[in-house]
């Protein structure tokens, strides 16, 4: 499956494979143990890498400016952290290398991952909660027996297909052409009730058997 097609691609991308999977192959028994501490090494000199140029301060300077108008990018009038440049989408670690003098002799693969975990942070982040969000929904059961005509709030399409589909979680809810977010919030809400009749019912039980013990 390529990852362009993946649900959540900016997490499942091919340039992060490696430290995806390394750990889990390793955790399997395919993965040797030298492979395995290069994976740990590579994303030591990241995390590194990624502090290092959170601190680095840089001056403004004609030559800088010049170099930020050239990409049409706006020039600077007081200095900043490095990382701020390398957010600029028009801005790389190669084009900021003169400016960045102390810079410490990576592989390639260490800066490209610095550079990509910066400049795409935000969206990151954003897909990572999506992907928490969508696993906490998949804990969440349905019962294949539900007739959703009987919930009310939901609409009459989300009805018609999730009696057609009868998925076993809201996480494949979510998933059904024609079933809205809001029909996903209609359904959280009858879970809870649910829940919350189960619970109470299991009390008045817990307490007619507490008491016939007593007698």
């Amino acid at each position: 499956m390529m990852t362009s097609r993946s649900e959540y691609r900016l997490l499942l991308r091919q340039d992060n494979a490696d430290l995806r999977l390394t750990a889990r192959g390793y955790e399997i028994g395919l993965v040797g143990e030298k492979k395995y501490q290069r994976l740990q090494e590579k994303i030591r000199l990241i995390e590194a890498e990624k502090a290092r140029v959170a601190l680095v301060s840089v001056a403004p300077s004609d030559a800088l400016n010049a170099l930020l108008v050239s990409r049409e990018t706006s020039p600077m009038k007081t200095g900043c952290r490095l990382v701020e440049l390398l957010k600029r989408p028009q801005l790389s670690y190669e084009l900021l290398a003169p400016f960045d003098p102390d810079r410490p002799d990576l592989p390639a693969d260490v800066f490209e991952q610095v550079e990509i975990s910066i400049k795409y942070e935000g969206y990151i982040k954003r897909q990572f909660a999506q992907a928490q969000e969508m696993r906490r929904l998949e804990s969440k059961k349905l019962d294949e027996t539900l007739d959703y005509q009987t919930i009310t709030g939901l609409r009459m399409e989300a009805q018609e297909k999730l009696n057609r589909v009868k998925p076993q979680n809201l996480g494949q809810a979510s998933r059904i052409s024609g079933v809205s977010p809001a029909d996903i919030s209609v359904l959280m809400i009858y879970l809870r009730k649910q829940e919350a009749q189960k619970r109470a019912e299991k009390h008045r039980t817990d307490a007619q058997q507490e008491g016939q013990g007593n007698d």
